[in-house]
């Protein structure tokens, strides 16, 4: 016989994700704490995350605003080639 799949009520979601942003044990550690699955725990970080419940030294928090960070500069670049390109072409 298969295992019953355990159910969470979406308070229950929301409290685990807080508890999550407010700690600094690993995902891994909390996963384990609360028998919750780490794909599960995601979903759910995903789903209710609220960035002003998080300290500004979260590591996740810093590694995507770095991500977030590349990218508009990246995206800034490309914007200034491409005006460098036409002043070329209007001159």
């Amino acid at each position: 016989m298969g295992e019953q799949r355990q159910r969470y009520n979406e308070e229950f979601k929301r409290q685990t994700v807080k508890y999550v942003q407010e700690k600094t044990k690993t995902i891994s550690d909390i996963c384990e704490e609360l028998n919750i699955p780490k794909s599960t725990l995601h979903q759910w970080i995903g789903q209710f995350r609220a960035f002003d419940q998080e300290e500004v030294n979260y590591p996740e928090k810093i590694r995507k605003l770095e991500q977030t960070l590349k990218e508009r500069e990246a995206e800034t670049r490309r914007k200034e080639r491409e005006m460098a390109d036409l002043k070329e072409e209007m001159a």
